[in-house]
């Protein structure tokens, strides 16, 4: 006869509302911003005026954003429908991108075409030019923004949490839970404002749903944080 254990000492899942920040101008035009700190433009203050009602009726323990202005202004947003306090973590940063950071896609290819091209064909340990920032991998990105949700999800078990980040990080949480490779071509979309569910267990996450955006009008963005 099978013997089926439990372990009834693992700790409680944690629930998380990963969320990414409201349109900003840069994202509009395609600008690519990395650690450079663009606030929300008007129309992703109404994004996140929106977001923040859609979730009210929702169970939110802890609201924890990336320092960057327009993580932070979104998740202020949802704490102000709620009367909650925001924390801040820049560990949920989006990738930095150095020399690439404030460009369009067309003048970064004009600008640094070899490493343009490794970029664009997913060399997760390529090398980005230095520039007002200094840029990292996709690996290190990867371990830092996987190691930060985590890290939240360990420190509250059995909570809720909101966590409000960026488009990378979205996309780091996405590849985390599905075992996707970090070399595979981005097929999934990362929406402006959406909210992406998950559930952390012993340290492992799990997807719930993805890109909910029912609650803003017109289509939102995809992709450039």
């Amino acid at each position: 006869m099978d013997l089926m254990l439990s372990n009834d000492n693992a700790p409680p899942s944690t629930t998380i509302l990963l969320i990414r920040h409201g349109e900003t101008a840069w994202n509009a035009e395609r600008r690519l911003q990395g650690h450079i700190d663009i606030a929300l433009n008007a129309e992703g203050e109404r994004q996140a005026a929106l977001l923040a009602a859609a979730l009210a009726p929702e169970r939110i323990d802890h609201i924890i954003s990336s320092d960057l202005a327009r993580a932070r202004q979104t998740a202020e947003a949802i704490a102000r429908e709620r009367g909650m306090q925001v924390g801040t973590d820049p560990a949920l940063r989006e990738r930095c991108y150095g020399g690439f950071e404030g460009l369009l896609y067309s003048e970064i290819a004009a600008r640094f075409p070899r490493e343009f091209a490794a970029w664009q064909a997913r060399d997760v340990d390529g090398v980005l030019p230095p520039g007002t920032n200094q840029g990292g991998s996709f690996r290190q990105f990867f371990d830092r923004a996987r190691g930060a949700i985590v890290k939240h999800a360990t420190a509250y078990p059995g909570k809720t949490l909101a966590l409000v980040a960026h488009g990378g990080v979205l996309e780091c949480a996405y590849r985390a839970a599905l075992g996707l490779s970090l070399e595979t071509p981005r097929d999934f979309k990362v929406l402006n404002a959406s909210v992406n569910r998950f559930v952390v267990e012993e340290g492992g996450l799990k997807l719930v749903s993805w890109g909910e955006v029912g609650h803003l009008q017109p289509a939102v963005l995809d992709d450039l944080t």
